[in-house]
């Protein structure tokens, strides 16, 4: 196998070779391409196809097909060929001539005329290329072309016998030579990883990928346009920020050289947008890029795409009826339905959406009822009861929220209103009139994702700083997460903010519903991803023949190393064989909700049922930098409870210490992909 690798590579290198004495003979020519910096394109491929069959419509009208019954063999062959040039006669008598380019997909040729598929941004058109129409020299030159060349193509449109609708070239022009090899089948590549570095490559084979970042920017154009008609005013706010509030999360850090300065990439972009209320702008919203310093998985990228907005003089039933008139037309406008089909269930966002109290949807979910439990202690023993863990200044409130997430999110796969969250989770917002336990907030959830967050705005200045001051205490104690006190929105708000409903929607989420996307990488042009062997060769890319990267010995200094003493007690032959040692295959990997060490692992261990195993290495790896990896895990042993996830086995790993040091390095053992999922260890 690893011989077939090294003859692939060594083609491949072979044909790179090749492509580069093409270029150098055509610039020898004179005929560069590279010179080349326009070209005049009058339609795309579906236009041709569409005015061609228009064309069709007007000079042929309603004329039958030639009728062959009671014909042998040969007179229905020269019946059918005498209508087609027929057809052929009448439409070239009145040719539409059309300007097109794009890459070359596919050639065949043979003697005097050749075929070639050509993809532009809307879809193949097929070229028919002849000596006889662009002269003897262009057709040696074409004939010397290779896939994924740019060309000019111009000619006149026609059907050919089979009845695909083609393009009779007169014109073809070389514009770009390409110098790399594309894969000959890129759709069913397993290496998901590659297709994530190099998008570019992906956008070229797969048309789907290209269809979904069509929808991706329509959908996005249609949140405008909606906007628009509510009167709502978009702007943009600092990326760079000194207090980077708004959420609960850690943000980056980067420095100033100018100013001298610390600051931080912002998480959210609420705290300015209520600066603009304040200033008058009643209604305003921002689609912007925000920075969180945390994981990545199927739902979360660092780096991310978010759209808050902020309406002065209404409050979270507002937001409601706004979401839910938004969604309903997105879905109608991008989809074509209201009816969406994500992962083969269908969710219906025509429907008036459900509204349920976050502690009636626990009372739903859990058969627990928290307007009942009174004190901090009560909660904390009920969830000890439950076996929900938590963290000593937890409140009453987050154990609430805790309890939504283990028994409730799960369950709310059609479009659902939570309400009324706990104050203690909710620091900018305002407390019901009727129940000061409780906030004015609600979160949609669709499919059991969380897919925007709502308030009625807090705008008392003095109940502000109180929740700010308890935030720096929690930060204090520990909560990487909490948020800090930030003076100049306080004296924004002492200036006087209005009643306001704000929202806030994560847009990548929104896109992976609307186009049945699988994870969030599928979703953005270019992911978040764990560099290979350093920023220059981030997207696994060298200029270094395989030979060359072959030879190369990778020298690893093991001289700061302290191993842990050997085991002097023995165990029995039998006692080892008894456990069970396989290979399996990561399916899926993510970081556990609320849990800085744990990842969860869906594990392909050869039985047909996934298996869930949960380790605390995600101080060593990210989520995504796992999956399609091959493990080594014990999986006879007895299953075991952590952060309310049942983990079934254990993934092995190497373990040391430095010298001089506490601090621990970890490799998780992985072996060769060649090794199928459930091999047995000896």
């Amino acid at each position: 196998m690893a011989d077939n690798k090294n003859t692939q590579a060594a083609d491949v290198n072979e044909q790179i070779k090749i492509r580069m004495d093409k270029l150098k003979a055509l610039q020898d020519a004179g005929k560069d391409p590279f010179q080349i910096t326009k070209y005049d394109v009058t339609h795309h491929t579906d236009e041709i196809r569409a005015i061609y069959e228009a064309h069709e419509k007007e000079l042929l009208g309603d004329r039958p097909a030639v009728n062959t019954e009671g014909l042998d063999e040969q007179q229905a062959r020269e019946a059918v060929n005498a209508d087609y040039n027929e057809r052929r006669a009448i439409m070239d008598a009145s040719p539409i001539e059309v300007s097109f380019a794009g890459r070359m997909m596919f050639k065949r040729v043979m003697g005097k005329a050749s075929f070639c598929n050509i993809a532009d941004l809307k879809g193949k058109m097929q070229a028919y290329i002849s000596k006889d129409a662009i002269g003897e020299e262009a057709y040696a030159d074409f004939k010397k072309s290779d896939i994924g060349d740019i060309f000019g193509v111009k000619g006149f449109i026609f059907r050919t016998k089979t009845g695909e609708i083609s393009v009779h070239v007169e014109e073809l022009t070389l514009l770009s030579k390409s110098l790399q090899v594309l894969p000959e089948k890129f759709h069913g590549i397993t290496d998901t990883d590659m297709r994530y570095r190099q998008r570019y490559v992906d956008l070229i084979m797969n048309p789907e990928v290209k269809d979904t970042f069509v929808k991706r920017s329509k959908i996005i154009k249609e949140i405008r346009n909606f906007l628009d008609g509510r009167n709502f005013m978009e702007v943009e706010t600092p990326t760079l920020v000194s207090n980077a509030g708004g959420a609960a999360a850690r943000p980056f850090e980067t420095h100033y050289n100018a100013l001298n300065e610390d600051v931080k990439l912002r998480i959210s972009l609420e705290l300015y947008l209520k600066r603009l209320i304040v200033g008058g702008l009643e209604r305003v919203y921002e689609i912007g890029r925000v920075y969180r310093n945390e994981g990545v998985d199927t739902r979360h990228n660092p780096e991310f795409t978010l759209m808050e907005l902020y309406q002065a003089y209404t409050d979270y039933e507002g937001m409601m009826e706004l979401t839910e008139s938004m969604f309903r037309h997105l879905a109608q406008t991008v989809c074509g339905t209201t009816k969406i089909t994500y992962n083969g269930t269908e969710i219906d966002l025509g429907k008036p959406f459900r509204r349920l109290t976050m502690n009636d949807a626990i009372k739903e979910y859990a058969g627990v009822d928290f307007d009942t439990i009174k004190t901090d202690e009560e909660a904390k023993a009920l969830a000890k009861e439950r076996g929900i863990e938590f963290e000593e200044r937890h409140t009453k409130g987050d154990i609430i929220n805790l309890f939504f997430e283990e028994y409730c999110e799960e369950n709310l796969i059609q479009p659902t209103f939570i309400m009324d969250h706990p104050l203690a989770i909710s620091p900018l917002t305002k407390k019901k009139p009727s129940d000061p336990e409780k906030v004015e907030r609600f979160e949609l959830f669709i499919n059991t994702w969380e897919m925007c967050n709502a308030y009625s705005e807090l705008n008392d200045p003095i109940d502000q700083r109180e929740r700010f001051a308890q935030q720096d205490k929690n930060a204090e104690n520990g909560d990487e997460e909490a948020q800090h006190t930030d003076e100049d929105f306080l004296n924004a708000l002492a200036v006087g903010m209005p009643p306001t409903g704000g929202i806030g929607y994560g847009i990548d989420r929104l896109v992976m519903l609307l186009t049945d996307s699988p994870a969030i990488r599928d979703v953005l042009l270019f992911p978040t991803m764990k560099s290979i062997g350093g920023v220059k060769s981030e997207n696994g890319v060298s200029s270094k023949t395989s030979e060359e990267v072959k030879a190369e010995q990778e020298k690893i200094d093991f001289s700061n190393v302290k191993i842990e003493p050997l085991f002097e007690e023995e165990v029995d032959f039998d006692t080892f064989s008894k456990s069970d040692f396989r290979a399996v295959k990561v399916k899926e990997c993510v970081a556990v909700p609320k849990s800085k060490k744990l990842l969860q692992f869906t594990l392909d261990d050869g039985t047909g049922t996934d298996r869930t195993i949960l380790s605390g290495i995600h101080a060593f790896y990210e989520p995504e930098e796992l999956v399609g990896k091959t493990l080594i895990a014990i999986t006879n042993l007895p299953p075991r409870k952590m952060m309310g996830i049942e983990s079934c086995g254990m993934l092995l790993s190497a373990v040391n210490n430095l010298k001089d040091s506490e601090d621990e390095e970890l490799h998780l053992l992985m072996v060769d992909n060649h090794i199928p999922a459930g091999a047995k260890l000896y």
